[in-house]
């Protein structure tokens, strides 16, 4: 409209119009938020994120925060990314009461206090806002930041490494006593997660609970024993509407 309404001999306004237009429909189609259908099978999580996945991995927890008391033992181990940790457990790992330290399990080493991880990784291009993964309660919920930064240390969501950039860390209990771990974390470029629920509140299978801005990454956590894993790497997902994985202690409905 400037550029019509102001002589552009050097074709200035014009390209700055355009730049502004081309920035304009970015931001529209990075905020768009569809509709999906959500499954209704019992006993199903489906995706919490839209994007690719980056790994599944069985894990067992080495490690957890600290309590004030501990933060003044020798036993202390501190992480440069990560920040300090106590190296034992929680008692019940699986209960994810507290965020905790996690090696890969060894094949003929597993047991029944093991994680299954599923790592989704957001690109720009993808629909940014995350849905719980089953219905529930949300029993949990925490903000970490980076070892010894403000808010970062914002490495590339599409590195394993990532996972101690700033992060929301949330547990939702379904009614069987199940737990499951979602930890939304920024990216080199996203430096805001909006979380909108909180603790206590009650969520719906594919309810919307949050974003991210820009390439980020979601992890979720769920007992290796309870669950059957149904995507592998590379998967590609749709938040809300893709299965990831089946309660093998619920029959299908």
């Amino acid at each position: 409209m400037i550029a019509v309404l102001v002589a552009d001999p050097s074709g200035m306004i014009s390209l700055i119009g355009v730049l502004l237009a081309c920035n304009c429909a970015f931001m529209a189609f990075f905020h768009r938020d569809p509709d999906r259908p959500i499954p209704r099978t019992n006993g199903l999580l489906v995706s919490p994120a839209d994007g690719c996945v980056m790994f599944v991995v069985r894990e067992r927890a080495t490690g957890r925060r600290p309590t004030q008391e501990e933060l003044q033992s020798s036993r202390i181990e501190v992480d440069p990314h990560m920040g300090d940790w106590f190296p034992e457990p929680c008692p019940q790992p699986l209960r994810y009461s507290t965020e905790q330290r996690w090696e890969k399990v060894s094949e003929g080493e597993e047991s029944r206090f093991d994680s299954i991880r599923i790592a989704i990784y957001m690109s720009p291009l993808d629909v940014h806002v995350q849905r719980s993964p089953l219905a529930g309660s949300i029993v949990h919920m925490e903000h970490r930041t980076g070892k010894g930064r403000r808010r970062g240390p914002y490495l590339r969501a599409s590195r394993k490494e990532s996972e101690g950039n700033e992060r929301i860390r949330s547990v939702i209990e379904h009614e069987t006593g199940h737990r499951v771990e979602i930890t939304q974390i920024s990216g080199a470029v996203a430096r805001t997660i909006v979380p909108y629920t909180g603790p206590g509140e009650s969520l719906r299978r594919g309810q919307r609970i949050g974003m991210i801005r820009f390439g980020s990454r979601v992890d979720i956590r769920f007992s290796a024993d309870d669950y059957e894993v149904l995507v592998s790497k590379g998967s590609i997902l749709l938040a809300g509407q893709d299965k990831i994985a089946r309660d093998l202690n619920l029959e299908s409905e």
